[in-house]
């Protein structure tokens, strides 16, 4: 089955913290992502060394261990529509509902590590299912 792995999953390839093992084992599914989520990750690794957790050397190769992850990244601007529906209709982050609309147009599930996103979805009647956390 095609999975949706959003930011919150991979930061946790690269950076050891609680889900980092349950995020490993998602390394052997069919992993897609809209592209945002190199993004959304790199954003995390510049906060992690700007906090002094690593350095930026280190966040920088972290990044280039993610750019070679097991990911199909998939051009964005097909999915915006679907995506800001979403977003009105649940009250919720575009970013976040961006893989939502990637996981519906694929018939996949999304897996985060988001609980307020997961919990987002869970209350909708139609989309339950299609989000599920980390390690659940």
């Amino acid at each position: 089955m095609t999975i949706v792995v959003d930011a919150s999953v991979a930061v946790k390839w690269v950076i050891d913290e609680p889900g980092s093992d349950a995020a490993d084992m998602l390394l052997d599914e069919e992993l897609i992502a809209p592209a945002l989520w190199i993004t959304e990750a790199a954003n995390a690794l510049w906060r992690t060394a700007r906090t002094g957790e690593i350095t930026t050397g280190d966040a920088a190769r972290r990044l280039a261990q993610l750019l070679a992850a097991p990911v199909a990244s998939l051009p964005i601007e097909m999915h915006l529509m679907a995506a800001f529906g979403l977003t009105t209709e649940l009250s919720h982050p575009i970013y976040d509902c961006l893989y939502l609309a990637v996981a519906i147009a694929r018939n996949a599930q999304v897996v985060t590590d988001d609980r307020r996103f997961a919990a987002a979805v869970a209350n909708h009647p139609e989309l339950a299912g299609r989000v599920r956390l980390l390690g659940s």
